[in-house]
Protein backbone atom coordinates (compact mmCIF):
# COMPACT_ATOMS: atom_id res chain seq x y z
CA UNK A 1 0.00 0.00 0.00
CA UNK A 2 1.47 3.07 -1.04
CA UNK A 3 0.38 6.91 -0.52
CA UNK A 4 0.10 8.51 -3.68
CA UNK A 5 -1.07 12.18 -5.11
CA UNK A 6 -3.90 12.98 -7.91
CA UNK A 7 -5.21 15.74 -9.36
CA UNK A 8 -8.76 16.92 -8.15
CA UNK A 9 -9.85 20.15 -9.98
CA UNK A 10 -6.67 21.03 -10.69
CA UNK A 11 -5.21 20.37 -6.81
CA UNK A 12 -3.62 17.76 -5.71
CA UNK A 13 -5.15 15.28 -3.20
CA UNK A 14 -3.84 12.17 -1.18
CA UNK A 15 -4.93 8.35 -2.05
CA UNK A 16 -3.82 5.14 -1.13
CA UNK A 17 -2.54 2.77 -4.37
CA UNK A 18 -3.20 -0.79 -3.39
CA UNK A 19 -1.84 -3.21 -6.08
CA UNK A 20 -1.27 -7.38 -5.29
CA UNK A 21 -2.59 -9.98 -7.84
CA UNK A 22 -4.75 -9.80 -9.67
CA UNK A 23 -5.83 -6.29 -7.51
CA UNK A 24 -5.84 -2.33 -8.37
CA UNK A 25 -7.52 -0.44 -5.95
CA UNK A 26 -7.22 3.38 -4.94
CA UNK A 27 -8.41 4.43 -2.13
CA UNK A 28 -9.50 8.52 -1.29
CA UNK A 29 -10.16 8.86 2.13
CA UNK A 30 -11.45 12.17 2.31
CA UNK A 31 -12.83 12.52 -1.27
CA UNK A 32 -15.54 14.73 -0.25
CA UNK A 33 -15.15 17.16 2.90
CA UNK A 34 -17.19 17.66 5.45
CA UNK A 35 -20.07 19.58 4.66
CA UNK A 36 -20.18 18.06 1.04
CA UNK A 37 -21.13 14.30 2.56
CA UNK A 38 -23.46 15.95 4.91
CA UNK A 39 -25.01 17.83 1.66
CA UNK A 40 -25.57 14.88 -0.57
CA UNK A 41 -26.15 12.42 2.49
CA UNK A 42 -29.61 14.42 3.24
CA UNK A 43 -30.34 14.74 -0.31
CA UNK A 44 -29.78 11.23 -0.77
CA UNK A 45 -31.83 10.26 1.95
CA UNK A 46 -35.11 12.63 0.83
CA UNK A 47 -35.08 12.53 -2.42
CA UNK A 48 -33.79 9.25 -3.96
CA UNK A 49 -36.52 6.62 -5.28
CA UNK A 50 -35.64 4.10 -2.70
CA UNK A 51 -37.04 0.28 -2.72
CA UNK A 52 -36.77 -3.10 -1.70
CA UNK A 53 -36.09 -5.92 -3.85
CA UNK A 54 -36.52 -9.74 -3.72
CA UNK A 55 -33.16 -11.67 -5.01
CA UNK A 56 -32.57 -14.96 -5.57
CA UNK A 57 -29.37 -16.08 -3.66
CA UNK A 58 -28.21 -19.78 -4.04
CA UNK A 59 -31.23 -20.60 -5.77
CA UNK A 60 -33.77 -19.03 -3.09
CA UNK A 61 -35.52 -16.25 -3.29
CA UNK A 62 -35.15 -13.68 -0.28
CA UNK A 63 -35.98 -9.74 0.20
CA UNK A 64 -33.09 -7.48 0.68
CA UNK A 65 -32.55 -5.73 4.16
CA UNK A 66 -31.73 -2.69 2.67
CA UNK A 67 -33.56 -0.58 0.12
CA UNK A 68 -31.49 0.15 -3.21
CA UNK A 69 -32.19 2.25 -6.57
CA UNK A 70 -30.66 2.25 -9.94
CA UNK A 71 -30.05 5.86 -11.79
CA UNK A 72 -28.10 5.94 -15.01
CA UNK A 73 -28.00 6.74 -18.98
CA UNK A 74 -31.52 5.85 -20.51
CA UNK A 75 -31.72 1.87 -21.78
CA UNK A 76 -28.66 0.85 -19.09
CA UNK A 77 -30.58 -2.03 -17.61
CA UNK A 78 -28.59 -4.14 -15.33
CA UNK A 79 -29.48 -7.74 -14.01
CA UNK A 80 -27.95 -9.38 -10.67
CA UNK A 81 -28.95 -12.25 -8.35
CA UNK A 82 -32.01 -13.00 -10.23
CA UNK A 83 -33.68 -9.33 -10.76
CA UNK A 84 -33.31 -6.58 -13.61
CA UNK A 85 -33.20 -3.05 -12.68
CA UNK A 86 -33.96 -0.19 -15.21
CA UNK A 87 -32.24 3.18 -14.91
CA UNK A 88 -34.03 6.27 -13.63
CA UNK A 89 -32.97 9.63 -15.05
CA UNK A 90 -30.21 11.00 -13.60
CA UNK A 91 -31.01 13.61 -11.40
CA UNK A 92 -29.28 17.23 -10.53
CA UNK A 93 -27.32 15.56 -7.25
CA UNK A 94 -26.10 12.27 -8.86
CA UNK A 95 -24.64 14.39 -11.87
CA UNK A 96 -23.33 16.92 -9.33
CA UNK A 97 -21.32 13.72 -7.42
CA UNK A 98 -20.60 11.55 -10.70
CA UNK A 99 -19.06 14.85 -11.99
CA UNK A 100 -16.72 14.91 -9.23
CA UNK A 101 -15.33 11.35 -8.84
CA UNK A 102 -14.52 11.30 -12.75
CA UNK A 103 -11.63 14.15 -12.12
CA UNK A 104 -10.00 11.64 -10.88
CA UNK A 105 -11.50 7.92 -12.41
CA UNK A 106 -10.02 6.41 -15.85
CA UNK A 107 -13.52 6.43 -17.37
CA UNK A 108 -17.08 7.91 -17.34
CA UNK A 109 -19.57 6.56 -15.97
CA UNK A 110 -23.06 5.41 -17.44
CA UNK A 111 -25.25 4.54 -14.35
CA UNK A 112 -25.16 4.00 -10.56
CA UNK A 113 -25.98 1.19 -8.28
CA UNK A 114 -27.60 3.00 -4.31
CA UNK A 115 -27.62 0.81 -1.30
CA UNK A 116 -28.96 2.85 1.74
CA UNK A 117 -27.69 0.14 4.67
CA UNK A 118 -30.04 1.92 7.76
CA UNK A 119 -27.62 0.53 10.58
CA UNK A 120 -24.72 -2.02 11.27
CA UNK A 121 -26.92 -5.12 11.16
CA UNK A 122 -27.16 -4.85 7.31
CA UNK A 123 -24.73 -6.19 5.30
CA UNK A 124 -23.22 -7.23 2.34
CA UNK A 125 -22.31 -11.13 1.70
CA UNK A 126 -19.31 -11.65 -0.63
CA UNK A 127 -19.85 -11.15 -4.31
CA UNK A 128 -17.81 -9.30 -7.50
CA UNK A 129 -18.89 -6.93 -9.53
CA UNK A 130 -18.37 -9.07 -12.68
CA UNK A 131 -22.02 -8.99 -14.58
CA UNK A 132 -22.01 -9.57 -18.34
CA UNK A 133 -23.41 -5.88 -19.08
CA UNK A 134 -20.01 -4.42 -17.28
CA UNK A 135 -17.36 -5.98 -19.88
CA UNK A 136 -13.81 -7.03 -19.31
CA UNK A 137 -11.91 -5.38 -16.34
CA UNK A 138 -14.90 -3.16 -15.41
CA UNK A 139 -13.81 0.34 -13.16
CA UNK A 140 -16.36 0.58 -10.00
CA UNK A 141 -16.14 3.37 -8.37
CA UNK A 142 -17.52 3.38 -4.94
CA UNK A 143 -18.61 6.35 -2.96
CA UNK A 144 -20.03 6.30 0.78
CA UNK A 145 -21.84 8.93 2.82
CA UNK A 146 -22.67 8.79 6.80
CA UNK A 147 -21.57 5.75 9.02
CA UNK A 148 -17.83 4.09 8.46
CA UNK A 149 -17.98 0.35 7.63
CA UNK A 150 -15.27 -2.11 7.54
CA UNK A 151 -14.80 -3.55 3.66
CA UNK A 152 -12.60 -6.45 2.72
CA UNK A 153 -11.48 -8.18 -0.26
CA UNK A 154 -10.58 -11.57 -0.92
CA UNK A 155 -8.74 -13.71 -3.60
CA UNK A 156 -10.84 -16.16 -5.34
CA UNK A 157 -8.59 -19.03 -4.94
CA UNK A 158 -5.41 -18.29 -3.76
CA UNK A 159 -6.23 -18.61 0.29
CA UNK A 160 -2.28 -17.74 0.78
CA UNK A 161 -3.07 -13.97 -0.34
CA UNK A 162 -4.01 -11.89 2.52
CA UNK A 163 -7.39 -10.49 3.04
CA UNK A 164 -7.68 -6.44 2.25
CA UNK A 165 -9.16 -4.37 5.35
CA UNK A 166 -9.97 -1.07 4.39
CA UNK A 167 -12.59 1.12 6.48
CA UNK A 168 -15.05 3.23 4.22
CA UNK A 169 -15.73 6.28 6.05
CA UNK A 170 -18.02 9.83 5.27
CA UNK A 171 -17.14 10.88 2.42
CA UNK A 172 -14.46 8.43 0.71
CA UNK A 173 -14.38 7.50 -2.73
CA UNK A 174 -12.61 3.64 -4.11
CA UNK A 175 -11.54 2.65 -7.50
CA UNK A 176 -11.45 -1.08 -7.64
CA UNK A 177 -9.95 -1.53 -11.64
CA UNK A 178 -7.75 -3.84 -13.88
CA UNK A 179 -9.12 -7.27 -13.49
CA UNK A 180 -10.11 -7.05 -9.61
CA UNK A 181 -13.66 -8.35 -10.22
CA UNK A 182 -12.40 -11.67 -12.05
CA UNK A 183 -10.39 -12.71 -9.29
CA UNK A 184 -11.47 -11.08 -5.83
CA UNK A 185 -14.42 -11.04 -3.92
CA UNK A 186 -15.55 -8.17 -1.51
CA UNK A 187 -18.53 -7.76 1.39
CA UNK A 188 -19.82 -5.21 3.80
CA UNK A 189 -19.93 -7.37 6.99
CA UNK A 190 -22.08 -6.64 9.75
CA UNK A 191 -21.25 -4.44 12.95
CA UNK A 192 -24.16 -4.92 15.24
CA UNK A 193 -22.36 -1.94 17.33
CA UNK A 194 -22.95 0.51 14.67
CA UNK A 195 -26.52 2.23 14.79
CA UNK A 196 -26.11 5.04 11.86
CA UNK A 197 -27.03 5.00 8.53
CA UNK A 198 -24.95 4.56 6.09
CA UNK A 199 -25.62 5.38 1.75
CA UNK A 200 -23.34 3.56 -0.66
CA UNK A 201 -23.12 4.57 -4.44
CA UNK A 202 -21.33 2.51 -6.95
CA UNK A 203 -20.70 3.78 -10.19
CA UNK A 204 -20.49 1.64 -13.08
CA UNK A 205 -20.33 1.93 -17.14
CA UNK A 206 -22.79 -0.63 -18.43
CA UNK A 207 -21.41 -1.60 -21.95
Amino acid sequence: MVEQLSMKYGSPVKHKYIESANLKVKYYENYFDGNESSKHFDYLLDNIKWKTETVTVWGKKMQLKRQIAWYGDKGKSYTYSGITVNPLPWTKGLLEIKNKIEEVTPTEFNSVLLNDYSSGEISMGWHSDDEKELGRNPVIGSVSFGASRDFYLRHNTNKDIEELKLNLSDGSYLIMMGDTQHHWKHCIPKRMRIKDRRINLTFRKII
